[in-house]
This record gives C-alpha cells, structure tokens and sequence, in this order.
C-alpha cells in the first residue's frame, strides 16, 4: 500500500462515536468541492459512495418527459423523446438505490449508489466503459478526492476537506495519457 503523506490542519471534530459502522457518510464533496468531468450533456463526478451525473435539460422540462432506466451495469436516459446517455457502465451500481430530480426544470441530477464503495482503488475512469471519459488531469484530480475522502472516512473526528496529498501519482503516466487519448479520437 503506498504510503501518504497529508498536508493539512486537522480540526478535531465532536463526531467521537464508537459505535460508528464501517462506512461513515461524511457530506465530503459539500465541503470541499468535486471534481467534475465535462459532458456533452452536462457533467458528472463521484465520490466513493456515489456516482452523480447533471445532465442539461430544456428550459421548461416536466419530470413527466423524462425517463431515467438503471441496471446494475447499464444506463439509459431519455429526454422529451430523445436518448441522452446510453450504454454499459464504467462499473456496477445498485440499481434499486439510484435517485433522480429535476432541479428548476432545468438539471436533471442523477444519483446511484456504486456497489462496492469500500474498494480503496477503485476510480471510475469513465461515467460509461466506451464513453464520457475523464481526461488524465482530471481523472488525477478524482483520486485525490477519493483518496481524501476516504480519509474522511476513516478519521471521522478530523476535516479533510481542505487537505492536500503527496502521493506517487502526481504525475499523469505517459501509457494513461496515451489510452486517454485513444479514447478521444474515437
């Protein structure tokens, strides 16, 4: 396990229960920020919980037109008629858990509970395993959150939320850089 060094000024919480489970929700992305990958319909990120994905609707859209279908490893968004997002997932996901709303009626955020959060390596390099791929500086940007989450997670009386790490993947790897950019050219 590679070792991490967190720079950062701990703040001791009052959050010291001992009966806590094993996984702590800990409200991570609200205070400190996500790290969103760009879409042609909106964005998505994740925290290592949850996979969130906003998806830009027609000014005006009723809830009524719109249809959200999750399997556990597949997607299928239509809006007004039109497909937005479809295809097979980067991973799994529990498909009873997922949540959508229409904000304003004008985002559609889309939740869904990924189906083994407590995996420590596992990043969602892609919202969909050929497609809305996150560029490596990005996807860099999403381990370190995830990283620091789980942090969170583990030391739920101290605030990581403004924390930076030093880790061995500071650098983008040239073979990373390279499937990235395979991908973009398709």
């Amino acid at each position: 396990m590679p070792s991490f060094i967190v720079q950062s000024i701990l703040n001791r919480g009052s959050n010291d229960d001992p009966e806590m489970s094993e996984f702590v929700e800990t409200n991570f992305d609200e205070k400190s920020g996500i790290v969103p990958c760009k879409a042609p319909w909106g964005r998505w990120w994740q925290t290592v919980a949850e996979l969130h994905i906003e998806v830009e609707v027609p000014e005006g859209t009723r809830a009524k037109a719109i249809s959200v279908s999750v399997q556990p490893t597949k997607i299928k968004v239509v809006v007004a008629g039109t497909t937005i997002i479809e295809g097979k997932l980067y991973s799994v996901v529990r498909e009873d858990e997922t949540l959508w709303t229409l904000e304003d009626k004008k985002i559609l955020h889309i939740v869904m509970s990924k189906a083994d959060p407590m995996h420590k390596e596992k990043v969602w390099e892609g919202l969909l395993t050929d497609n809305y791929t996150a560029d490596p500086w990005v996807l860099l940007e999403m381990r370190k959150k995830l990283d620091l989450e789980r942090f969170q997670m583990e030391n739920p009386g101290f605030n990581f939320s403004g924390a930076q790490l030093a880790k061995s993947y500071d650098k983008v790897s040239d073979s990373e850089r390279e499937k990235w950019e395979q991908r973009a050219n398709k």
